[in-house]
């Protein structure tokens, strides 16, 4: 069963790539709303759901609880303990994931049109019926803890936690969502339980389904899955705003290199300039190597390996970040350049030849995001959770096109302020003084 899945999805990608979307939006009898798309010619189904919220939902002094209760869904369910319920799924040639972030909780699942029932019988009891027996916990918590420890030796999830906890203090987004050592140690079942009821339930709900699937099925099928789920959760946080201004941090680290994460406040995914600064942070930082930051700092100086930017607008707060790494003795220069880069970007903004580089290699990549039922179901449900409408996937290359350089340049001037650039650095860099 496994050859033939694997045979059918490969197919699969070549025939959906092609493909046009017709997405189809529906409402179950029982109230859940979901996205459609049916594509009959693979006798598989990808089933997408995601639940706002996430490990920011931890509850106070049981940081890291929805993240190991996430990662637990799976080891057990109804009568099947852990080992029984990876014997039936595997049975049935289905793929189950769960994962926890910051603002969310995704539920994956791919499995065969004639194993469609029972695949989703399967996946009811990991969402309503969790077991979190006790071994399975243990054993889960000790993978969570190996994970904690190792990221105390990273230097980029040093920087991280850092730079994080500086810029959103008690806020859950100034914690890593796996939690500390004393906190993963101390949760116990009813922790599970807990973190259980207050993340996955149908007020924050999200859906899409694509494949071998018609929408008269959808309805009944979703109201069988997740009708049964808690109508309502725990509050959300509050929006913070990014709370770290301009400056350098130096964390002592024993190493060759030295690590840099830096970053401001950024920009709401939904205000309407987001296409013109999406575009300029690609010329920045975020083009690989045609980029300016990768240009200046790699390919003219030599001063590193890689270099990018980025831009995060999460639920509650929204920043522009970057990275890089540099020897000892370099990383200063290198983060000279950078914020010289960022400054000449803001002052002087990019060119015509950069815009029309950008929408060439940004619109011309965007189909090719849609190469499978699963892709096509993860796009959906993550525009359902930022509200984009349906005809978004039809429309998106054109708003990239209508950015004209009068608007990017603008949009750069007000996005990008080197000022407030906040570099933390770990490492042992040379010449290179804190500033808080």
């Amino acid at each position: 069963m496994l050859r033939i899945l694997t045979a059918l999805w490969f197919a699969l990608l070549a025939s959906t790539a092609q493909a046009e979307i017709d997405i189809q939006e529906i409402t179950s009898p029982g109230g859940i709303n979901a996205w459609v798309v049916e594509e009959p010619s693979i006798p598989f189904v990808a089933l997408e759901i995601r639940f706002r919220g996430g490990a920011s939902l931890d509850e106070p002094g049981k940081r890291g609880a929805v993240n190991l209760m996430a990662a637990l869904l799976e080891e057990g369910a109804g009568d099947l303990d852990a080992q029984a319920f990876q014997t039936a799924r595997e049975a049935l040639a289905a793929r189950f994931r769960f994962n926890a972030s910051d603002d969310t909780i995704s539920v994956s699942a791919q499995f065969l049109t004639e194993n469609q029932q029972e695949a989703l019988a399967l996946l009811e009891q990991a969402l309503i019926n969790p077991r979190f027996d006790q071994p399975a916990m243990d054993r889960v918590r000790a993978q969570v803890l190996a994970g904690i420890a190792s990221d105390a030796t990273n230097p980029r999830s040093i920087a991280s936690a850092a730079l994080y906890a500086a810029a959103y203090g008690d806020h859950p987004y100034g914690t890593p969502l796996d939690g500390t050592a004393d906190s993963v140690n101390a949760l116990t079942r009813d922790d599970m339980f807990d973190a259980h009821r207050n993340t996955l339930t149908r007020d924050r709900l999200y859906v899409s389904v694509v494949g071998d699937v018609t929408v008269e099925e959808v309805g009944p099928m979703l109201d069988a899955l997740l009708g049964d789920l808690p109508a309502e959760g725990s509050a959300l946080p509050e929006d913070i705003a990014f709370g770290l201004p301009g400056g350098v941090t130096v964390i002592d680290f024993d190493n060759p290199q030295s690590v840099a994460l830096f970053g401001h406040a950024g920009m709401k995914r939904d205000d309407p300039d987001f296409f013109a600064a999406f575009i300029v942070n690609h010329v920045l930082g975020a083009g690989g190597f045609q980029s300016r930051l990768m240009t200046e700092v790699r390919e003219m100086r030599g001063l590193t390996y890689g270099i990018g930017s980025y831009l995060a607008p999460s639920f509650h707060s929204e920043t522009v970040m970057g990275n890089v790494a540099s020897s000892n003795a370099t990383i200063a220069e290198a983060i000279d350049v950078t914020r010289d880069e960022w400054a000449r970007m803001a002052e002087q903004g990019l060119t015509e030849a950069e815009l029309d580089a950008a929408k060439t290699f940004l619109t011309g990549e965007y189909p090719l995001r849609f190469d499978g039922n699963a892709a096509i179901a993860s796009i959906m449900v993550g525009m359902q959770m930022i509200d984009l409408p349906s005809d978004y996937v039809i429309n998106r290359n054109d708003y990239i096109e209508a950015v004209t350089l009068e608007e990017a340049n603008r949009v750069a001037a007000e996005l990008l302020r080197p000022d407030d650039l906040h570099f933390v650095v770990v490492g042992r860099p040379e010449g290179l003084e804190p500033t808080r």
